[in-house]
């Protein structure tokens, strides 16, 4: 992808982020995630039916690369199964750590391929996709 098509797709996401305002639901799991190098800190409720992620809230206080990557995920995986979202956030992580991923399960997520270039930015694109994994383990933990 063209580099300054990555950027326009990460200031989109930041100057107008996708489901960002929490919302006052008990059936939404949340999960608190903060950068502790930094003032990035992700509240993140995700809603989970029958295996499928039915919505995903988010608010904050984070820089662009942190409000933009939470914004992304959440457009990638609503609709899709924990165990779709579980894939995708397999291949998030191995691309940021340069390891083999398949960059067709990605969507738009695909802008952060060269963020090991600036690992201090690494935590920044990571921060809402820890949150994500919290939140699968949690729901298996509670058998929703």
């Amino acid at each position: 992808m063209d580099s300054n098509l990555k950027r326009s797709i990460i200031l989109e996401h930041y100057q107008n982020p996708k489901n960002r305002g929490l919302v006052d639901d008990d059936s939404y799991i949340r999960v608190d995630t903060n950068n502790e190098s930094c003032i990035d800190e992700i509240y993140l409720m995700v809603k989970i039916e029958d295996g499928k992620i039915k919505d995903a809230r988010f608010d904050g206080e984070a820089c662009a690369i942190c409000t933009s990557s939470t914004s992304i995920m959440i457009d990638t995986i609503i609709g899709k199964t924990l165990k779709e979202a579980k894939t995708i956030l397999e291949n998030f992580n191995n691309m940021l750590d340069e390891k083999p991923y398949d960059e067709s399960k990605l969507e738009e997520a695909i802008v952060y391929d060269d963020i090991y270039k600036q690992p201090s930015r690494k935590k920044c694109a990571l921060l809402p996709w820890w949150g994500l994994e919290k939140i699968i383990k949690e729901d298996k933990n509670d058998n929703h």
